[in-house]
């Protein structure tokens, strides 16, 4: 079971944003910006090489989540991030958007 089917579960706390049927959004515990949320799928995808196309309809539901929480936060630059595997610092195996904002952001990222 990964962390954020603990968090999910009520096993492990998190400060929950938002939650709905196909997603919940927890703010990071280590942000790295003022703003700084995971929106995660309920349903387990270990990385973005892991998403199909039957997966398409989710992952469009992530990033409108996403735009929906940064607009009732009054945010409407931000910058969402998926890391893919740990040579990107995907630390947990489970498909999460980060969504970092209240700050300015250079390019490249990193």
């Amino acid at each position: 079971m990964t962390l954020f089917e603990k968090i999910m579960a009520g096993q492990i706390p998190a400060k929950v944003q938002y939650e709905d049927e196909q997603c919940i959004v927890i703010h990071d515990i280590n942000p790295q910006a003022p703003v700084h949320l995971l929106v995660i799928p309920r349903k387990v995808i270990p990385t973005l090489n892991d998403v199909t196309d039957a997966d398409g309809p989710l992952v469009g539901h992530l990033f409108r989540v996403a735009a929906r929480v940064m607009a009732d936060l009054g945010h409407s630059d931000y910058r969402t991030v998926f890391n893919c595997g740990p040579g990107a610092q995907q630390v947990v195996f489970h498909l999460h958007l980060h969504v970092l904002a209240g700050r300015s952001f250079t390019w490249p990222p990193g």
